[in-house]
């Protein structure tokens, strides 16, 4: 479980295909922390550490995983949002997130403002019922409000120090990022469907 707050971002050192799985061989200053068999946030997706050298880790993505994120398009050299879980004993500044992606969503527009940026996204309609004015959503991993919500599209607003400490500031019109929907609302929509 995670609170989408970005500790830190890390750089992709290499990509490796195995079948079709990718495992991914990542620098980052929490790296030398983190132990084999935890679970860290990349981007919003929860993957397991299965290796440490060097001040990196390593992750792998299976073909599920590449199928509904933008795993399948990093390359070396890209920055990845990075969050440990969860610590039970501290303060939820985000929203509860997963690290369950339930989807990518293509950025349509990308607006400066003074000492701000706006971000919106088009996304899958079949989903529409997820999407709430004011409500959360974790795009790459980062907890954010939406506001301006039409039936596939929505946008975000990025203060500063979000877009200087995590990787929205590369996400261009085209980009694709990962989405998690807010869980409750998933379980809602859940209940009612079954009535």
């Amino acid at each position: 479980m995670f609170t989408g707050i970005i500790e830190h971002t890390g750089r992709i050192e290499e990509v490796i295909i195995n079948g079709t799985n990718k495992t991914f061989w990542i620098a980052s200053p929490v790296s030398q922390e983190l132990k084999i068999d935890q679970s860290v946030s990349h981007n919003g997706v929860c993957l397991t550490v299965d290796a440490l050298k060097d001040g990196m880790h390593r992750v792998t993505a299976i073909e599920e995983t590449l199928k509904k994120t933008n795993l399948g398009h990093w390359m070396q050299g890209n920055e990845v949002n990075l969050e440990r879980c969860l610590q039970m004993n501290g303060r939820i500044d985000g929203h509860m997130v997963q690290g369950h992606v339930d989807t990518t969503a293509k950025c349509i527009a990308k607006k400066t403002l003074q000492g701000s940026w706006e971000f919106s996204f088009s996304f899958d309609a079949a989903y529409a019922q997820l999407v709430i004015e004011k409500g959360s959503i974790a795009i790459n991993g980062i907890s954010l409000t939406i506001f301006n919500v039409s039936k596939n599209e929505f946008t975000v607003a990025i203060i500063p120090y979000t877009f200087e400490h995590t990787n929205m500031k590369h996400v261009q019109e085209q980009s694709l990022v990962n989405i998690e929907f807010d869980m409750v609302g998933k379980y809602i929509n859940r209940h009612l469907s079954l009535r």
